[in-house]
């Protein structure tokens, strides 16, 4: 099959408006004719619905939680991206433009991503006009902090709870839709498969999670926005009912995924505390503004912290490595999520791990409460302020910008962050690979669209911090409402799709054997059981590292677990009830599947990308296609963010390279 982007011609500054002004629409008198399923009602999926209703489609909205208030957006903490310019420190479309490509390793496609950075600056208007409480500065304008990898601070946030205050927004402009009939909304509802008929995707079975029976629903589109996939690894930063069903149903129904080994590894995670973690906790990346991450330089100070007869605080500023800081002076600790990452895997490996599991750096506030609090001491004309008043005013600013992060930290590790360095260590987060959509955000099967985290388009190899709530908010407020009018147009005498027909027969029967086997089948081991060994071999293998033999062994493994699974799975009580354990096999039976995927897509990539250092296997000699440059001692590789000379390979269409400032040229890495 060839793979037709649509990505449309002429200079990327204008594709957007132009294409915008060439595709079909839809007459708002027959918009009340067309049907529209959204799956999944995070920021991507609320906004979409929100917004195709207000145009005046008829839409059904559907969440496996129990309100959409609940989805998954609402742990991104730190901020969203736009290029308002609102500090006066350069910023710009083309800025936005370039940071975001180059943070993805040159893989991202890019009039996607030109078309997210001009469409920025619409989403703050839209959210600040539904009453989001972005931060002020003290003249009243909208704030802005600075993220990683980027020269600019352009990332409006509130407090700590920037995406639970933007679901808000996208909620409540659901529910005005709801209250005027134009959203059916489905709670406590899951996606089990897609329905094609005549190729075209047009419904889905979906279970009631409540009572368990089983649903069929018909659109003339389905929207697909249900995130990432990172829990094939078990632990990360997701919440545990994050799944890739809803995109894996439709993978294997027709719909290519794009990328499935591109994880975002976040660098300022809680570090796990034992085997019996069912997930981590993520705290913001917008920390690293005020906080600055180290490590002992001397080993005996390890294992003194580590043994207890020291404290981080009775180390001195010589005694300490700011090693982020040492390694990249121009950034310093606000390096792209993957520099960070892989430079916290290199000390900890090297064995400068700071708890007991080794797995795990400081990130210390000290000096910024020292600097806000003499500060303030001036702004307040208190002269000769005690070391304790500066502590205190300092604090106060601190806490005013982090404080429920701060809370969060001292109710998960009992520390005092205020006190005592917070550990962070790398994990799992954010999935930029996903299923294939073109310039439309449709998929390779007509009429099935994907948007936000569960396609692949924007973020490359790398996402940037607070991109995520960018690319969903852009794509349900902005960018789907336009596009998908331009496959509907040709449905608006389609008339009411039928749900009596041989094609939702077939898979609603797909969807009950499959349920009815998990049920009656006679296993002695637990979901978790296996999702933990997945987990296991997906980290240990298909994680940071990865070299050629760990992968082909992943392959195996996986497949062998996958195998006893089918045979040893033990799903307690029936279909007809609320099953959470049902839930979970159901998901887990699909990650098992898409771990394979994964690992395969990683063996073929002989290359060092984004967050994931290609090694050297033992049956491997001489340079690898792709190969990083690599300093041994700091196990450090550059990737397209840090080199200095020509840029990474890209992996994109010759038909997009025409930004010509960024020349993609294929380079050797040597």
């Amino acid at each position: 099959m060839a793979l037709d982007s649509r990505v449309p011609k002429g200079p990327i500054k204008d594709k957007w408006t132009d294409y915008k002004n060439h595709i079909n629409l839809v007459n708002p008198a027959n918009k009340r004719h067309i049907d529209v399923i959204v799956v999944g009602t995070g920021l991507a999926g609320g906004s979409a619905a929100a917004t195709l209703a207000e145009l005046g489609y008829n839409v059904k909205a559907f969440a496996y939680q129990d309100s959409p208030r609940r989805a998954h957006s609402i742990a991104a903490q730190g901020g969203i991206n736009a290029a308002k310019n609102y500090q006066g420190d350069g910023d710009s479309t083309y800025r936005l433009f370039y940071d975001t490509v180059k943070g993805g390793d040159y893989r991202s496609r890019e009039a996607n991503v030109y078309r997210l950075a001009e469409v920025s600056a619409n989403i703050i208007d839209q959210c600040v006009a539904q009453g989001v409480p972005f931060a002020r500065d003290y003249g009243g304008l909208l704030d802005n902090r600075s993220f990683g990898g980027v020269l600019v601070s352009r990332t409006f946030y509130a407090k700590g709870q920037t995406g639970q205050q933007l679901l808000l927004g996208a909620y409540s402009a659901m529910n005005r839709q709801i209250a005027r009939g134009k959203i059916e909304m489905f709670n406590r509802h899951e996606m089990l498969d897609v329905v094609k008929v005549d190729g075209k995707a047009r419904g889905i079975i979906a279970r009631n999670l409540i009572t368990g029976e089983i649903e069929r629903h018909s659109a003339h589109a389905v929207v697909i926005a249900t995130g990432g996939y990172g829990n094939v690894y078990f632990l990360s930063t997701n919440a545990m009912g994050s799944n890739a069903t809803a995109a894996w149903k439709i993978h294997k129904k027709g719909a290519y995924f794009a990328n499935p080994c591109y994880t975002q590894i976040h660098p300022t995670c809680i570090p796990r505390s034992g085997d019996y973690q069912s997930k981590l906790t993520l705290m913001s990346e917008s920390l690293r503004n005020d906080g600055r991450i180290w490590v002992p330089k001397n080993i005996e100070d390890v294992k003194a912290i580590r043994e207890g007869s020291k404290k981080p605080t009775d180390l001195s500023e010589d005694e300490r490595d700011y090693y982020l800081e040492r390694r990249y002076p121009a950034f310093g600790n606000l390096v792209p999520r993957d520099v960070a990452s892989r430079a916290a895997k290199e000390r900890c490996d090297a064995g400068y791990g700071v708890n007991a599991t080794g797995e795990a750096v400081y990130l210390d506030f000290a000096a910024a409460i020292e600097r806000y609090g003499k500060e303030q001491a001036k702004i307040h004309n208190i002269k000769n302020a005690s070391a304790e008043k500066i502590y205190e005013l300092g604090q106060a600013i601190v806490e005013a910008k982090y404080g429920n992060l701060f809370q969060m930290y001292e109710k998960i590790v009992d520390q005092n962050p205020y006190k005592t360095p917070m550990m962070i260590y790398p994990a799992v987060h954010y999935t930029m690979g996903g299923v294939w959509v073109d310039y439309n955000l449709m998929t390779t099967i007509p009429g099935c669209y994907c948007i936000g985290e569960a396609n692949f388009s924007d973020h490359g190899a790398n996402r940037l911090g607070a991109s995520a709530l960018m690319q969903g908010l852009a794509d349900g407020y902005f960018v789907l409402p336009y596009t998908i009018g331009d496959y509907l147009a040709d449905d608006i005498r389609t008339g009411k799709i039928p749900t009596d027909t041989p094609e939702f027969d077939e898979v609603e029967k797909e969807v009950k054997d499959r349920i009815d086997f998990f049920v009656n089948n006679k296993g002695t081991k637990s979901v978790d059981y296996f999702h933990k060994r997945l987990g296991k071999v997906m980290w240990d293998k298909v994680g940071m590292a990865r070299n050629a033999q760990g992968l082909t062994e992943a392959m195996a493994e996986i497949k062998a677990i996958r195998e006893e699974f089918w045979k040893e799975v033990k799903v307690p009580g029936s279909a007809n009830e609320m099953n959470t354990e049902l839930e979970k096999a159901g998901r887990v039976a699909d990650f098992l599947e898409l771990g394979e995927l994964f690992a395969k897509d990683a063996l073929v990539r002989e290359e060092s990308c984004g967050g994931h250092f290609r090694e050297e296997s033992a049956e491997e000699s001489g340079p690898q296609k792709g190969e990083a440059k690599r300093n041994d001692k700091d196990f450090a590789f550059v990737s397209a963010w840090e080199y200095k000379g020509e840029p990474a390979d890209a992996v994109l269409h010759k038909e997009e390279l025409e930004f010509k400032d960024i020349e993609l040229k294929q380079r050797s890495y040597k």
